[in-house]
């Protein structure tokens, strides 16, 4: 983690016209009473070096942001479209939120083109509110500052003109080519991809410029579409060395002999199952029955948290990044290799240390009885999902190729994991029908064909047992009163949840309860497998919250449970990393039995709680974001091929300007303005999503067209739709009767009628 003296600059630098007592500002971060005195000496050198205001009457503040804040400015975040620009002020209650986090809000103001001054997206800026008035009575500003750029790096094509040297950036950050100096600089050619760093930003009066960083090689080469979106997106890619020096006396370290006082489990009949081509195995399952009927569930998760010493270089690295980034064909790992593949990873037939949840549950399926081991096991054997139903389904036929306690084991833990699966749906939880598929790369990592990833049983399986464990965890980090990052999902907008439930009507479906989950899981029931089945869960899916990390209880909407957190995945993601260490601290207090007031003092205070898990929110939606964007290059390069093809397509989409369609055969959607969908009018309808037109014509969710590709542009990843065909509507002889009495009163409305003679 950053220093002290760093993080509390940077939380005053957030905190407005809002200066705070020193203790108050202690209190925050967590400073024990018998460091209180060095806290405030820390506040005295910062104040006396000019970094930090000290008012009068003791509270302190940062000098810039109060002058802003006094200056009538508010100060966040600022997202560009086509039409000017929309600013996203800092809540008072969070000043720290990342750009990736930011949704649109009722108190976004908007900023004309000519008041952006420089501002890109992304940008944190001060904003100076103005008493015009924009389109539907939203309030306006102007951009007086830009506090922190979101980047200056941005990657694009480079070409020539007139001997001078251009890049057009990928996407559509900006309109113009971006002057880069002399012709062939870092011996880059024609059509060549590179990354620039704009040492000026274009706005109304001038155009931009930027210097050439780096050279990635010609479009289309191996590696490149993956070199592009690291560097778009800021992810982090090497270690620095002395990350790498670390992982390396950490494996120096290992001796996989010496158990301290871990619980030995390394007896246990214990297995692992993950995907056919997993590289690290970071769960491992362990299940027995008792004549009492009573399960005892083992979720041995791998202890990252041994090899990865809080506030060291390994540790700040992981916290920097966040969480694993996992594009097609590559991992972007969170911790090195050495530890996350190597030590960390449970591989069959080695002793790997762990931290255990064990689970005690009725024969019904109840939880009864918690408890947590720092432990050390030895994983029997490794399967594939892939191999798990064959034997739930015909155990017979595997009793001389698999030892019999593995296959009693898979079938104890179908039984058990169907139980709690079948709980948790009486309980309220939703699930979410969306399909997940993967591409399939050759050596040159260009797309070769598709694979729809399954959900069956055999993944339900591991989901059971690991949610199983999270929740365990989050109950006892609750109960000991300890803050630690939850996985929170909000309960959805009910003006939302009415929309779809709107929506949904006018499919014929009629929600009778919309607020209800087991109401919302019955329709997503009964519209398995119809053709607007991804179009309802989609829609299902826009109206609810984003799941966020946060020590603020908000609850798991989805899961239908008020204590929820990750535990299960410290090899790639840093919450859970945290969540370790706490429990860490819990054992150790079990074993010793000291009073609960002591885990009080645990870990980090409430505000660098809330700062990291903004912080670790942020990187996954970019993690989420990088891996769609590179799947959606490499289909649009897949597509250059196919501009003859026709395509059948499912509209995911519609809005007033057009709508958006998936192909049914690879996941990537493409728009088609309103004016390619039919000839004349088309009216937009909000609460149903249709466009109709005068003559019947109708385009909704779920609808199916066939089409050819009308544009396409994979630097910019854009792709445009034209339909092959349109057939109107056959009109009723009602609709006919009806059109010609319009068409008379039409007609009668302009005869002239005579002047009335007085």
């Amino acid at each position: 983690m950053k220093p002290l003296k760093t993080l509390v600059l940077e939380y005053l630098a957030k905190s407005g016209d809002k200066p705070l007592r020193p203790r108050a500002l202690a209190k925050r971060f967590g400073v024990p009473k018998h460091q209180r005195q060095q806290f405030e000496d820390l506040l005295r050198e910062l104040a006396a070096g000019g970094k930090v205001k000290a008012e009068r009457d003791g509270r302190v503040g940062n000098v810039d942001a109060l002058q802003a804040a006094r200056s009538g400015f508010l100060r966040g975040i600022i997202r560009i479209n086509d039409r000017g620009g929309w600013f996203s002020p800092h809540p008072d209650d969070d000043t720290t939120r990342d750009v990736f986090t930011y949704e649109r809000g009722d108190n976004d103001i908007f900023i004309f083109p000519e008041s952006l001054a420089d501002a890109h997206d992304g940008d944190e800026v001060l904003v100076k509110p103005s008493r015009q008035r924009a389109a539907r009575g939203r309030r306006t500003g102007s951009v007086e500052k830009i506090v922190k750029r979101k980047t200056t790096s941005f990657v694009g094509s480079y070409f020539e003109e007139h001997h001078r040297s251009y890049v057009r950036v990928d996407g559509k950050s900006f309109d113009a080519p971006i002057y880069v100096g002399d012709p062939g600089a870092k011996g880059a050619t024609v059509g060549d991809k590179v990354v620039i760093e704009l040492v000026r930003f274009p706005s109304a009066t001038r155009s931009a410029e930027g210097v050439i960083t780096k050279l990635l090689g010609p479009r289309g080469e191996p590696g490149v579409d993956e070199q592009i979106i690291i560097h778009e997106l800021s992810l982090p890619d090497e270690f620095p060395e002395e990350v790498m020096v670390a992982a390396r006396e950490q494996v120096a370290l290992f001796d996989e002999t010496q158990l301290g006082d871990r619980t030995d489990f390394t007896n246990e009949t214990i297995i692992t199952i993950d995907p056919i081509d997993a590289r690290d195995f970071d769960d491992a399952i362990s299940l027995k029955q008792t004549e009492d009927g009573h399960w005892h569930l083992g979720v041995h998760i791998a202890d990252v948290a041994h090899f990865v010493p809080a506030k060291s270089v390994l540790d700040q690295e992981a916290a920097k990044r966040g969480t694993s980034v996992y594009l097609p064909g590559r991992v972007l790992p969170m911790i090195p290799e050495q530890i996350s593949n190597g030590l960390a990873s449970l591989q069959p037939g080695r002793v790997r240390f762990t931290k255990s949840a064990l689970i005690e549950f009725s024969a019904d399926g109840i939880p009864l009885h918690t408890e947590f081991h720092n432990s050390a096991i030895r994983s029997t054997r490794r399967f594939a999902y892939e191999e798990i139903m064959p034997i739930v389904e015909e155990p017979e036929q595997f009793k001389k190729s698999l030892p019999q306690e593995v296959v009693a084991l898979i079938l104890r833990m179908h039984e058990l994991a169907m139980l709690l699966r079948q709980r948790r749906f009486e309980g309220g939880a939703l699930e979410l029908y969306l399909p997940e598929t993967k591409l399939q790369l050759d050596a040159d990592g260009k797309v070769q064909g598709m694979k729809e990833l399954a959900h069956d049983q055999s993944h339900q399986m591991i989901e059971e047992f690991m949610l199983a464990a999270n929740m365990a965890v989050a109950r006892k980090l609750t109960d000991c009163s300890i803050n630690f990052l939850r996985r929170n999902h909000g309960r959805p907008n009910p003006m939302k949840l009415q929309g779809f439930a709107e929506f949904v009507e006018s499919l014929g479906f009629h929600l009778k309860k919309h607020q209800s989950r087991h109401e919302l899981q019955r329709l997503l029931d009964r519209v398995k497998g119809q053709p607007f089945e991804q179009a309802v869960n989609f829609a299902l899916l826009r109206s609810m919250q984003q799941a966020m990390y946060s020590p603020v209880q908000e609850g798991h909407y989805a899961l239908a449970v008020e204590d929820y957190c990750h535990f299960t995945s410290p090899i790639r993601r840093y919450p859970d990393l945290t969540v370790h260490r706490l429990l860490d601290e819990v054992i150790r207090r079990d074993k010793s039995r000291q009073k609960d007031e002591r885990t009080r003092a645990i870990g980090m205070g409430l505000p660098l709680l809330i700062r990291l898990g903004l912080h670790c929110s942020g990187t996954e939606r970019r993690a989420a974001m990088a891996e769609r964007e590179l799947i959606r290059m490499k289909l649009l390069r897949l597509f250059e091929g196919f501009k003859s093809r026709t395509f059948e397509v499912v509209i995911t989409s519609v809005d007033k300007k057009g709508v958006y369609a998936r192909s049914t055969e690879y996941p990537v959607d493409g728009f088609i303005p309103i004016y390619k969908l039919a000839e004349g009018k088309l009216d937009y309808d909000r609460v149903t999503r249709t466009l109709t037109g005068r003559r019947g014509t109708s385009f909704k969710l779920g609808d199916r067209l066939d089409v050819r590709i009308a544009k396409l542009n994979p630097d910019e990843r854009v792709l445009e739709w034209a339909p092959l065909t349109y057939k109107p509507r056959e009109k009723t002889k009602r609709r006919v009767v009806a059109d010609k009495h319009a068409k008379s009163q039409r007609r009668s409305s302009t005869i002239k009628k005579p002047r009335r003679r007085s």
